[in-house]
């Protein structure tokens, strides 16, 4: 296997050869927009990887990887809808830059078109992958629902948000992994490992996106520190810290998550204290640490060359070492 580095530049060198030129450009142009604003396309590189691993050249799995990001954009592209987020990756998101209705189609056809990159597959792994990309699709869909039903709802359980994160985010990238082992020709076996490989993984970079949402480094995070906070999301380290609350401390938590008061500093400084006093923040520390485990356990039972195990335990560690 190669660095990191080499899959991501082929990831880039793609996406900056590659431009949708075609009519209407009201249709297609958001759509390259969105697709030249970058981000850490973390997921198209997993599937190379993935490929890459299982002894494919990585190449061959670019239309897989293609279609991972083009996916992922569609659906960044109606959160931000779903948001109203006036920026994405620093710069103005598609329905303030156009119109609402164009993010919507534009959206739209970005999910045909990720459809239309497994098309350069023989049928059989054709088959294969769109089956994969389906079931996935769907489960993003169904998370993102869970997401926003959970933001009405005073009684959401620990399982029941974990159940979210894994279907909003994780799905996506165990999703990610295996399309490149698909691609790959590897065994049932390791396909469905390299799965749970990503799907462990996911879940852990989830928590700990929660865990650096209050207590990262604003100079590092490349986010509002305590935006979760500020927005009354109900994260895991809320839903611990109002578990292990005692009385008044949990009064005092619930009362900040119906609350917007325009000192956001003091609100988020509190809640930050109650998260620190009944421990949910080493809890949340420790569940980042055992779904990390849980994905590194999944390498040794896979027919894989060692030293590709090793560059995949490498990434998964990496990931991990975002502080707080």
């Amino acid at each position: 296997m190669q660095p990191i580095t080499h899959y991501g530049d082929i990831i880039s060198d793609y996406f900056n050869s590659h431009h949708i030129v075609k009519e209407p450009k009201s249709l297609y142009e958001p759509i390259d927009y969105i697709l030249s604003l970058g981000g850490k396309r973390m997921r198209p590189v997993l599937t190379l990887m993935a490929a890459d691993a299982f002894g494919a050249d990585c190449k061959k799995a670019l239309p897989a990887a293609v279609a991972v990001e083009m996916f992922h954009n569609f659906s960044l592209v109606h959160d931000d809808i779903m948001d109203d987020a006036p920026l994405r990756r620093g710069n103005i998101t598609v329905h303030e830059k156009w119109d609402l209705n164009t993010a919507i189609l534009s959206g739209d056809a970005m999910l045909i078109l990720a459809y239309r990159y497994f098309e350069e597959y023989e049928p059989v792994v054709f088959r294969s992958l769109a089956k994969l990309f389906s079931k996935t699709a769907l489960e993003v869909c169904e998370g993102q629902q869970w997401d926003v039903d959970f933001e009405n709802r005073n009684d959401v359980t620990l399982p029941e948000y974990l159940k979210m994160i894994e279907y909003k985010t994780a799905v996506l990238v165990a999703a990610a992994l295996q399309m490149g082992a698909i691609v790959a020709g590897t065994t049932g076996d390791n396909c469905r490992l390299i799965y749970e490989f990503g799907l462990n993984l996911g879940v852990a970079f989830q928590l700990q996106d929660d865990l650096l949402d209050a207590f990262g480094d604003p100079a590092t995070f490349g986010k509002q520190v305590g935006g979760d906070i500020i927005e009354n999301k109900k994260t895991y380290l809320y839903l611990l810290a109002l578990q292990n609350a005692g009385g008044e401390q949990k009064q005092q938590l619930q009362h900040y998550f119906t609350t917007h008061p325009e000192d956001t500093a003091t609100k988020v400084e509190a809640v930050k204290e109650i998260f620190v006093a009944t421990g949910a923040d080493e809890a949340t520390k420790k569940a980042i640490n055992d779904y990390t485990q849980r994905a590194l356990a999944t390498l040794e039972e896979m027919e894989m060359a060692e030293q590709n195990k090793a560059v995949l335990q490498a990434f998964a560690q990496k990931l991990m070492e975002r502080k707080v």
